[in-house]
């Protein structure tokens, strides 16, 4: 069968030939260069232009397109990037990514895909178990955590309203009981820009103090808790973006517990670290809330985009999420219908590969795949630290490491940021830059299956070469 243009419309030879370019280009990653060649600018200018009157051949079309692009790609899957918390993507996962492209089905309900219905029920009860969280908590799966705690916080909202006799979904916000939402100084930007979404807001969030590694102060949190009123939500960290550090669970949340407060839990890459039985005193307490966020995409591995909301009371997650329209047939008794637990509709099956990467690696993989990234992060700051011009500013208790560069009669500050993009541009690994505690810093993310002890000790080289360099400047 071919189209009006005259293209197969099933063109093996340019699936074939795709295939084959990227295969090329996940051979190389190893040997790249990790930062990008080009700029967005210079993009623009290669690929941009008027829209061409008559339609290319597909052929031409990618090829122009995949040589065009590369210089412009950054070497992210690869073993060497180490910024913005960024994992690989695991053979299984990324194949059945590809496969889901392929098959192209819409995830909305049931009856439209009752593969990704099923691929999502079966996936749920896995990671509930694998996080050891109540497993008659509903799970929704969706773009990555900004959406996650989106979801959740709709649940949450949802919940403490509905008990004060407010029914949001129906009557919005105008005249509803004002909800109170406390949260640590340390909040990640994604969760208060989900609140304010919302329509909470960010402004009146109740910000608790933290300590030196960025952990809520549990007096401060009670504190909070005891002054106030109404409906009240309380927002917990598990993974700090800069330290790794978590908020301290199980001294909090039976504080919020007697307030009555829903307690959610924004754990974008440290809500994995239930799988390591070495990190219980640091996530002991977490199964006590009421909802969780978390990425795929990031420590689990699996390809963008991908992120879990996992919501204790089931009943609270549908009411924020469910949808109706007359051409909407429902799943009969307890099918699954994925867009009702998630913000959108039509949708990809994001559970494909989440199912193939979990079935590839089992539980015993996830968790020798977090605790070696955990060691890694640690032999980095040892490798580092033994530069008298480096400073560790974290606990390295996960897979950040948080550093600053200091030279005499340099301004720390100016000098960590040159540094941090020296390191960019030599190109052996790739780590971002950051802010912690008004202090300039270099943020590296430990986060890929693929990265092996060599590839630290490179970097770790790599990095204080560029350093010793900056300070003969």
């Amino acid at each position: 069968m071919k189209d009006r243009h005259g293209t197969p419309f099933c063109d093996g030879g340019l699936l074939r030939e795709t295939a084959e370019k990227s295969i090329r280009w996940l051979e190389a990653l190893p040997f790249r260069r990790v930062g990008p060649w080009a700029s967005a600018e210079e993009l623009r200018k290669c690929l941009g232009g008027s829209l061409n009157e008559e339609g290319m051949n597909p052929s031409e079309v990618l090829s122009f397109f995949s040589q065009e692009a590369e210089p412009g790609l950054t070497g992210s899957p690869g073993p060497r990037y180490f910024g913005f918390v960024t994992g690989g993507a695991l053979p299984a996962s990324l194949a059945a990514d590809w496969l889901s492209s392929a098959w192209d089905q819409n995830a909305v309900l049931a009856v439209s895909s009752p593969a990704a219905s099923a691929a999502e029920d079966i996936v749920s009860e896995w990671v509930l178990d694998l996080l050891g969280l109540p497993p008659e908590s509903s799970v929704g799966f969706v773009t990555g955590c900004q959406m996650a705690n989106f979801t959740c916080l709709a649940a949450a909202r949802h919940e403490v309203l509905r008990r004060s006799g407010w029914d949001v979904e129906k009557d919005g916000l105008q005249g509803a009981p004002r909800v109170t939402v406390i949260a640590g100084e340390e909040a990640h930007a994604t969760l208060l820009v989900a609140l304010r979404m919302l329509g909470l807001g960010t402004g009146n969030v109740i910000s608790v103090p933290v300590d030196g590694q960025g952990r809520m102060v549990p007096e401060k949190a009670e504190e909070a808790l005891k002054t106030a009123s109404g409906p009240v939500i309380l927002c917990l960290q598990a993974g700090n973006v800069n330290t790794g550090s978590f908020d301290p669970c199980a001294e909090i949340i039976p504080a919020a517990r007697e307030k009555g407060a829903w307690v959610h839990v924004d754990g974008a890459f440290g809500l994995w670290g239930r799988v390591l039985p070495s990190l219980d005193h640091h996530t002991r307490g977490i199964e006590l809330a009421d909802s969780w966020a978390t990425d795929a995409h990031k420590w689990l591995n699996v390809p963008y985009d991908s992120g879990i909301a996992i919501v204790r009371n089931g009943a609270a997650h549908r009411a924020s999420m469910a949808l109706n329209a007359p051409y909407y047939i429902a799943g009969e008794g307890e099918v699954r219908d994925p867009s009702q637990w998630v913000p959108e509709s039509s949708r990809r099956a994001r559970a494909f590969p989440l199912y193939c990467g979990l079935k590839s690696l089992g539980r015993k993989g996830v968790l020798e795949m977090v605790e070696q990234n955990c060691r890694q992060a640690r032999l980095m700051a040892s490798l580092l630290s033994d530069d008298p011009m480096v400073t560790i500013l974290n606990d390295v208790v996960l897979n950040q490491v948080l550093v600053r560069f200091s030279c005499p009669g340099s301004d720390s500050d100016a000098f960590t940021r040159m540094v941090t993009a020296a390191v960019q541009e030599e190109g052996t690994c790739w780590a971002g830059g950051s802010v912690w505690k008004g202090m300039a810093a270099m943020r590296i993310s430990v986060s890929n299956w693929a990265t092996s002890d060599d590839d630290i000790t490179r970097s770790a080289d790599a990095i204080r070469s560029v350093l010793g360099k900056a300070a003969k400047r």
